[in-house]
């Protein structure tokens, strides 16, 4: 079949499986030419590593140190006459390329949050790899099934106290408008904590630790983001940035049990804003992210999710580098982002745009551009009017 985008709202609902390994063969590729990590991670588990950042922090464990590594994700297949979601594609790609290279690659596509999957993974980590000296903890999903109590939380993206009202942008259709957004009740709140928060990562690194399979000196690392304020009411001060505040306090919970059995260390890594499904969907902010590259790219400060992770493990976690904390005690690779220049010239831009100066005052095209690459459209190399078999099996 001929396979093209197909964008309903702040998703596509095709993927090509050929763009999207000719995306992730781009990943690998970045990683491979800036060398080996030195000291890096040999034996790694990614919960939550088929799109976006937990996509990019296996190619850089695998291909920056030579790391056998498990991905957790839970994605749709393809079938004969229907295109799996990208993180299925991604994965193929990854996998055949690791295992070209000699290198273990394990996947599991199931329920996360689940005592099945967790049981399941961690029997594979103690029979093929010992222990693990990376835990990799990038989930974005919409709900949970609690594995104790059985209920299904959904996740809110609102704001908290009151209403918000700012500016957004349809990227499909180009349109600058404004949106109110009522605030969340305690319910959506404590069930977006609950989706969002800290406690899958926890009962990740107890299962783990109570089978014995994490090793000595062993990182696990979480990925949040802060934002500027004029995004706060809808990130960082609503729902899911409330959520975010539960995960850091599993990241002190966890790092306080790491220390005290002897392995190594916990933290969360505050991450750039970046075109990504989970971005995507959440007002305001592709109206923000679409400025600030805009902004980065004029200054030379672009980044993508493979060079945020790779700039993460070169900079700060391996490589004979220590970990620099801010005073919450967060890493930041957001630090480009953040920089005050950068935040004042987005700020000036916001006021001015609309409609009809979208295209010249923000970075639109780059925007859609890279919304449609994670879908694996717009590669260069591809031939998108080409017959192409949706059906690719992974195991």
């Amino acid at each position: 079949m001929v396979i093209k985008p197909k964008v309903r709202g702040f998703v596509c609902v095709t993927a090509h499986p050929a763009g999207c390994a000719a995306h992730v063969q781009q990943q690998i590729d970045y990683v491979k030419a800036k060398g080996p990590v030195a000291n890096g991670p040999k034996k790694v588990l990614v919960i939550g590593s088929s799109t976006g950042y937990g996509l990019a922090s296996r190619i850089s464990a695998a291909f920056g140190s030579g790391a056998a590594t498990i991905g957790v994700f839970f994605e749709r297949p393809s079938e004969p006459d229907k295109t799996a979601t990208p993180g299925w594609y991604n994965t193929s790609a990854f996998t055949t390329a690791a295992r070209a290279a000699g290198l273990y690659a394990k996947n599991f596509n199931g329920d996360a949050f689940s005592d099945a999957l967790k049981t399941e993974v961690l029997a594979t980590i103690k029979r093929d790899l010992g222990q693990v000296d990376l835990i990799v903890y990038s989930l974005a999903s919409p709900r949970r099934t609690h594995p104790k109590t059985g209920i299904t939380h959904k996740s809110t993206l609102k704001p908290v106290g009151q209403s918000y009202s700012n500016q957004t942008v349809d990227t499909d259709k180009g349109i600058v408008s404004t949106i109110t957004i009522e605030p969340a009740n305690e319910a959506e709140i404590a069930d977006t904590a609950a989706v969002m928060g800290g406690e899958d990562w926890e009962m990740w690194i107890n299962a783990l630790d109570e089978a014995g399979l994490i090793a000595p000196g062993a990182t696990s690392v979480a990925y949040s983001y802060i934002g500027p304020s004029l995004t706060w009411p809808i990130y960082k001060n609503g729902t899911i940035g409330l959520a975010k505040n539960d995960l850091e306090r599993a990241a002190k919970a966890i790092n306080a049990t790491l220390k005290v059995n002897g392995y190594g260390r916990a933290f969360i890594s505050v991450n750039k804003a970046l075109v990504t499904q989970a971005s995507s969907a959440i007002p305001v902010v592709p109206l923000y992210i679409s400025m600030l590259y805009k902004v980065m790219k004029a200054k030379g400060r672009h980044e993508g999710c493979i060079e945020q992770i790779d700039r993460l493990f070169r900079t700060q976690m391996y490589g004979g580098h220590g970990l620099t904390f801010d005073d919450a005690g967060r890493v930041r690779i957001d630090d480009w982002e953040m920089e005050p220049d950068v935040q004042a010239a987005v700020a000036a831009l916001w006021p001015q745009v609309n409609t009809e100066n979208l295209a010249a005052l923000t970075d639109i095209a780059g925007y859609r551009e890279e919304f449609l690459k994670l879908f694996g459209f717009g590669l260069p190399g591809i031939n998108y009017d080409a017959d192409i078999d949706p059906h690719v099996l992974l195991d």
